[in-house]
């Protein structure tokens, strides 16, 4: 099966400092679907894996997660591509849960709902928190600029041999060139 694992807010969609609170407020960053469609139509099976914490924060609710994502999902379909699936932890960052990155749970959950071993899956994220989540599941991380990519690269000591794009369309491009080793 080949899989690749995304971020949600930074890597698919812009990211705010205040949450993306509701449909209105989820705006795709430019490439990011056609990246995904043509993912999709290479084969690769495209799944999220996002912290959603606004839930927990009370800044939104499930239901209103939900209205986001079926936005997501059109938007993606609407270019000719698919998400298999989405996982998302609700909690805070105070509630020690295994679910939220850069704990690996979500990544776990992954595995055994697909029945997959992680460790030629790329995981691209654009947070510190993305890449060490991606590596305790044995994952293949990726960098995007997008997000809050640029400041990882300044800040983050966790990089080293971290594959780094310019957005989502970028490792597209790279993966499916070949530029990339293809995921197995």
């Amino acid at each position: 099966m080949k899989l690749v694992i995304l971020d949600r807010d930074g890597v698919i969609n812009y990211d705010s400092d205040a949450y993306v609170k509701s449909p209105e407020e989820w705006n795709p960053i430019p490439g990011s679907l056609e990246a995904i469609a043509r993912l999709h139509r290479e084969g690769y099976r495209v799944v999220v894996a996002s912290n959603q914490s606004g839930v927990a924060r009370g800044f939104f609710d499930i239901d209103t997660l939900m209205k986001i994502h079926t936005k997501m999902i059109d938007a993606v379909r609407a270019k000719g591509g698919d998400l298999d699936a989405i996982f998302f932890c609700p909690h805070g960052p105070n509630d020690d849960c295994n679910c939220r990155k850069p704990a690996p749970g979500l990544f776990k959950e992954i595995a055994d709902r697909l029945k997959i071993n992680l460790n030629n899956v790329y995981a691209v994220g654009d947070d510190e928190r993305d890449i060490m989540a991606a590596r305790m599941a044995t994952a293949r991380p990726v960098l995007v600029r997008t997000g809050h990519g640029r400041r990882t690269l300044r800040r983050s000591k966790q990089l080293e041999g971290v594959p780094v794009y310019d957005d989502l369309a970028g490792f597209a491009n790279a993966l499916l060139s070949g530029d990339l080793p293809a995921a197995s």
